[in-house]
């Protein structure tokens, strides 16, 4: 069976995505990366499938982290997270969806955010 995780075909498109990183992203990397967090693992530009890029991916907890900003809020860019979003759901993965400017405003409150999804149990349903 092929993964469908951190594809080779996407590893320059990842790379890119980790050079030109936001200052939401780096702030969250810095609280997250090494186990920070509870002990649990996270990933940084962890690719699904053959096309999605995950700002950040639990894998213990099947967790997707999105840092939004502005072009999110937008119609196309709603739609777009829509689609990736039920993508996801179909394939066990929880995503939790974080505005830039909340994460740079309320650091520890993300935490916190993060601390209860992560304590929540993953839905067994895939639909």
């Amino acid at each position: 069976m092929t993964s469908i995780h951190n594809r080779p075909e996407l590893l320059e498109i990842r790379r890119g995505l980790r050079a030109a990183s936001t200052a939401a992203e780096d702030a969250l990397w810095s609280l997250i990366r090494g186990r920070k967090l509870d002990g649990f693992k996270f990933r940084r530009q962890h690719s699904i499938g053959s096309s999605i890029v995950l700002d950040f991916y639990c894998p213990a907890k099947r967790l997707a982290i999105e840092l939004d900003g502005a072009e999110h809020f937008e119609v196309l860019g709603d739609a777009n997270d829509g689609a990736r979003d039920e993508l996801l759901r179909a394939l066990g993965i929880r995503v939790l969806r974080i505005e830039n400017r909340e994460l740079l405003k309320d650091p520890e409150g993300v935490l916190e955010m993060i601390r209860t999804t992560l304590a929540e149990e993953p839905s067994s349903d895939r639909t």
